[in-house]
């Protein structure tokens, strides 16, 4: 804010004030007062008014000011309010009730949002908790009815139930701090767990494993790691090429982290589709190629990662296949929200 552009948005007052002298030099003709008097009393008169004007805008500069450096130095912009300057004018407190306003405001919103953001969250693991049972049933209907026609009914229901799994992830992701519980894991047990959930599918779909683990340990939450394995092996297997698969695990520890690297000799991806892999509902060209593809899973996976403080990697070339790399820390921590 400069001061000529500050005296400018004062025309007003000054036309006023040019006005105001005009007059009384008209009147004072009437009188026998030299002109160097009317002359210089008018100058004076200006300069008394600019004066004004000077020191009105450097006070009105050091509040705004303040408001401006303490608004670059927050990454958290709305949290200005909280670090108002004391007003020092009617315009300024005026100012700053305004702006309390506002946040008080937003923070209404931001308050009648969430709690429908919950509610709608209860009501998804409601719905997950209450499907459930009908897919269980159904299993065993099919189990006690052996048959070409069960058994494709089984792999749809088992689909089905992957997809009811996600969305409750899903669900949770965003508040992964009140449904973690980090321990020691071997990233061996992690790999043969996720492994042994998705066996079915993999046998299914002529997958060969290859884990070459030793007892590499990480502190992280099992549960939620396996999770994000079983997603990360479910793309393997849907993108496989050709008749048969393979999907290798290995680890690369480093000083004060461990890299799980998860690859397939699948189909790959193009190299300018791969920095968009984590994007939500991104599926590039293979995904239009596969209608079961959601672009889901890989975004959830590095959401998940973000919560837990992991790093997720992802490389790939076209024709040979894709790696995945997820970064353990070694050392534990305890996570914050």
């Amino acid at each position: 804010m400069s001061f000529g552009r500050y005296l400018k948005d004062r025309w007003k007052t000054g036309v006023l004030l040019i006005l105001g002298l005009a007059s009384l030099e008209v009147f004072l003709l009437v009188f026998p007062v030299h002109w160097s008097v009317r002359l210089y009393g008018a100058l004076g008169v200006i300069g008394l008014y600019v004066l004004g004007v000077y020191l009105e805008y450097r006070e009105k500069k050091t509040f705004y000011g303040e408001i401006l450096e303490n608004l670059q130095a927050l990454e958290e912009k709305y949290l200005v309010c909280e670090m108002l300057p004391e007003p020092r004018s009617l315009e300024e407190e005026c100012f700053r009730e305004i702006l309390l306003e506002c946040d008080r405001s937003m923070l209404e919103n931001v308050n009648h949002y969430k709690r429908i953001q919950e509610e709608y969250k209860e009501y998804i693991e409601l719905w997950i908790h209450e499907v459930k049972l009908p897919i269980a049933t159904s299993r065993m209907i099919l189990e006690n009815n052996p048959g070409p026609v069960a058994e494709s009914l089984g792999e749809e229901l088992t689909e089905i139930e992957e997809f009811v799994e996600q969305a409750l992830y899903y669900a949770r992701s965003s508040q992964v701090s009140k449904d973690y519980f980090i321990t020691r894991c071997t990233l061996k047990s992690l790999v043969s767990e996720a492994v042994r959930m998705n066996r079915k599918s993999l046998i299914r779909n002529h997958m060969r494993i290859l884990i070459e683990l030793e007892e590499e340990s990480v502190f992280t939450d099992s549960k939620w790691c396996v999770f994000i394995l079983r997603q990360i092996i479910g793309n393997s297997v849907k993108y496989r090429k050709g008749g048969e698969g393979e999907i290798r695990f290995w680890a690369l520890p480093e000083k004060d982290k461990v890299v799980l690297c998860i690859s397939d000799r699948g189909i790959g991806m193009k190299p300018e589709e791969t920095g968009r892999v984590f994007e939500k509902g991104f599926t590039g060209s293979n995904g239009r190629n596969h209608r079961k593809s959601t672009g889901i899973g890989l975004y959830l996976c590095r959401k998940l990662c973000l919560r837990l403080g992991l790093g997720i990697e992802f490389e790939s070339l076209e024709g040979e296949g894709s790696t995945v790399k997820i970064i353990f820390p070694k050392n534990s921590y305890i996570l914050t929200d």
